[in-house]
């Protein structure tokens, strides 16, 4: 009883609400959250301090950035669910915050685009001053081992298409996309002087994959995670495409404090822990595997490995195809 009480006068506030409605959009920064309610970033941490101790919301502090989302499990979580379900569509206050959203969302892509422009050519230089990607590339490979190869790979954020050139030949098929114009040149001409006749990239967006349920039988995330607003609904989106029996293999930093890549890289998260990573999969019932950390030669960056496996049993890859239809683009 006190604990509702308590999530009930958190919530029952104009701006806490508004907060919570913008929250279930997706996690923003406090900074983004003052630009969409056009109040105090002082304001708005302490209505945040508040709805976090109700339980409400979850707190993700990463260096001088704090980011904020929907408490996604629990009592709480149903309450807040019911709560922003009632809310009425047509309200002048919650539509002009969810335009102010909007703006901030496409600012914030207007800037990774620019980057991404900018460093396309020399994105595999760039990547190679951070980590040593002949040490990760191996490492994936050994993980991917080397049994039946797979009828279709698919390479989320494929940037340079420099996983479908190493992969390629560990696949019957191979798919890369990216929302990235610029990129996908830069890959589209590797793969041609590569005469990767088996490969070939498409735009797209890694939470939004232009492929069926189930289509693919290995998928690949690259030092992608970084650079999105939401991992999780990308790895949602891994999991959904990915065949019962199918693996998802993925890079990408362990927690660390530069912050210069946020300005200078557009990287959006500085890494992940393996425990939320393993929680992230876990929720989407995939089956995890030992995490394998790569260090790199200053300490400053360590490039971790997690793979994941959808699970036989309780699938029916036919039934889940039939759930929805094709909608790969020839």
């Amino acid at each position: 009883m006190d604990e509702l009480l308590t999530a009930l006068r958190a919530a029952g506030e104009p701006t806490r609400l508004r907060i919570l409605a913008t929250l279930a959009s997706g996690e923003l920064a406090v900074s983004e959250l003052t630009q969409v309610l056009l109040q105090s970033q002082p304001r708005i941490s302490r209505h945040l301090k508040l709805l976090a101790d109700a339980g409400l919301v979850r707190r993700h502090p990463e260096g001088s950035w704090v980011f904020y989302r929907l408490e996604d499990s629990g009592g709480s979580a149903q309450m807040v669910s019911q709560l922003l379900a009632a809310l009425p569509g047509d309200d002048h206050v919650l539509l002009r915050d969810k335009e102010r959203l909007a703006q901030v969302r496409a600012e914030r892509a207007a800037r990774a685009q620019a980057y991404f422009a900018t460093n396309a050519v020399g994105w595999d230089e760039l990547r190679a001053r951070h980590i040593p990607e002949t040490q990760v590339e191996a490492a994936m490979a050994d993980l991917i081992g080397d049994g039946e190869n797979p009828s279709l790979l698919v390479d989320l954020g494929t940037g340079t298409g420099r996983m479908l050139e190493v992969f390629a030949g560990r696949a019957v098929r191979a798919i890369g996309f990216d929302i990235s114009p610029d990129m996908l040149t830069i890959a589209r001409d590797k793969i041609d002087r590569a005469g990767l006749d088996n490969c070939q990239v498409r735009q797209g967006d890694c939470a939004n994959v232009p492929l069926a349920d189930g289509e693919a039988e290995l998928v690949v995330m690259h030092q992608v995670l970084h650079f999105l607003d939401d991992p999780q609904a990308a790895l949602a989106e891994a999991e959904r495409i990915t065949a019962p029996g199918g693996q998802i293999l993925i890079a990408d930093f362990l927690p660390h404090d530069l912050e210069f890549l946020r300005d200078e890289h557009a990287h959006r998260r500085l890494g992940f822990a393996d425990a939320d990573m393993e929680k992230w999969l876990s929720r989407l019932g995939l089956t995890s595997g030992s995490a394998r950390h790569l260090p790199a030669a200053d300490n400053d960056l360590t490039v971790a490995l997690w793979t994941a496996q959808k699970p036989i049993s309780g699938q029916n890859n036919g039934a889940r195809k039939g759930q929805s239809k094709a909608r790969e683009r020839n």
